[in-house]
C-alpha cells in the first residue's frame, strides 16, 4: 500500500480538507481499509486499484464507514496521480460502476490543478418531515432558513440536503445534535448536509455536517460542492454557463476554495481544486 496525505481545495498545508490516498494492486477486504481509513483519521480515505491506462477503481471509506463518492479525495488523487504519472486525463470507477472524469493540468506556477465531472446532478424538494427533523438535529428554527432560497435534496455521486442560512453569522453558529444528525443521516442516506449562505450569485459560503463518518463537520466537500451546483442550475440560481466559488473551512481554521462550473442541459458538474502534501508518503 502506497499510502498519501493531502490537504485538498487549498495551496496551504494549513488550510483544505485531508485526505489519505492509498494506492494498491487490489482492494483489501472491507475491514482492512476501514482501519486503514481509521488509522488515518481524516473525513476519507481513497482506495485506488488500477483498471487499464489511467483508469482507478475507487473506494471511499471515512473513520466509521464508506462513502459512496467523496469529492475532495478524488481531487486529491487526481493531483498525485498527476504527480506520478503526467497530468491529463483520468477516469475514477466508483463502487457503483460509475465513471467520473478527473482531468489534470499544470497552472501558471507549476502546481497541478485537479478537475472532476460529476455524474448528471438531480434535485429533489425536501420532505417537510425530514426538515423539521433536519432543523430539530441542527438547533435551527425556521428562520434561521433564508426565505428565497429553497430547501432542497440534491445528488451528484452522493446524496446531500442543501439548506440556505438566512446570514453568514447563522451560519457560523453551528452547534448541532450529532447523534440525532448521525442516526437521520443515516436513514436518508444523506452523505453530508450542505450548509450555505449567498455573499454574491457567483460567491457562497458553506459548512457540511458530516456526523454519519464520525466527523463533526468537512473543511471542503467535492461531492456537496457538485451537488450544490446542481442545486444552483435546477432552481435557475445562476445565469448559465457559470462559474461560482464557495468559501468552505473558514469557521473550522482551514479555509478551502472550491470552484464549481455549471454549464446548460443535464450535464455532469465540474469541480477544480489544488491540493498539497501534509505528510511524506509511506
Amino acid at each position: 500500500m502506497e499510502l498519501h496525505r493531502l490537504a485538498a481545495f487549498t495551496r496551504n498545508p494549513e488550510g483544505g480538507n485531508p485526505a489519505g490516498i492509498a494506492l494498491l494492486d487490489a482492494h483489501p477486504d472491507d475491514a482492512t481499509m476501514l482501519a486503514v481509513a481509521a488509522d488515518i483519521g481524516y473525513s476519507e480515505t481513497a482506495f485506488l486499484v488500477p483498471d487499464g491506462p489511467r483508469r482507478h477503481r475507487v473506494r471511499y471509506f471515512a473513520p466509521i464507514t464508506e462513502v459512496s463518492f467523496c469529492g475532495h479525495a478524488t481531487i486529491a488523487a487526481g493531483v498525485v496521480l498527476a504527480e506520478r504519472d503526467g497530468p491529463g486525463p483520468f477516469t475514477i470507477v466508483l463502487a457503483n460502476g460509475t465513471e467520473v472524469p478527473v482531468d489534470t493540468q499544470r497552472d501558471p506556477d507549476g502546481a497541478v490543478v485537479a478537475t472532476l465531472t460529476s455524474p448528471p446532478p438531480s434535485v429533489d424538494p425536501i420532505d417537510e418531515a425530514d426538515l423539521t427533523a433536519l432543523l430539530s438535529a441542527l438547533r435551527w428554527d425556521r428562520t434561521a432558513l433564508d426565505p428565497a432560497l429553497p430547501a432542497s435534496v440534491a445528488w451528484a455521486g452522493a446524496r446531500h440536503p442543501i439548506l440556505p442560512a438566512a446570514s453568514r453569522p447563522q451560519l457560523a453558529s453551528l452547534d448541532y445534535d450529532f447523534d440525532a444528525l448521525a442516526d437521520l443521516m443515516a436513514q436518508r442516506d444523506w452523505t453530508t448536509v450542505d450548509l450555505v449562505w449567498r455573499q454574491t450569485a457567483s460567491r457562497w459560503h458553506a459548512r457540511n455536517a458530516f456526523a454519519i463518518g464520525g466527523v463533526v463537520e468537512d473543511p471542503a466537500t467535492g461531492a456537496a460542492a457538485a451537488a450544490f451546483g446542481g442545486w444552483l442550475r435546477h432552481h435557475g440560481l445562476v445565469e448559465l454557463p457559470a462559474t461560482v466559488t464557495i468559501e468552505q473551512g473558514v469557521d473550522l481554521g482551514r479555509p478551502s476554495l472550491i470552484s464549481v462550473q455549471i454549464d446548460p442541459g443535464r450535464t455532469g458538474i465540474r469541480v477544480s481544486g489544488h491540493a498539497v502534501p501534509l505528510a511524506p508518503t509511506r
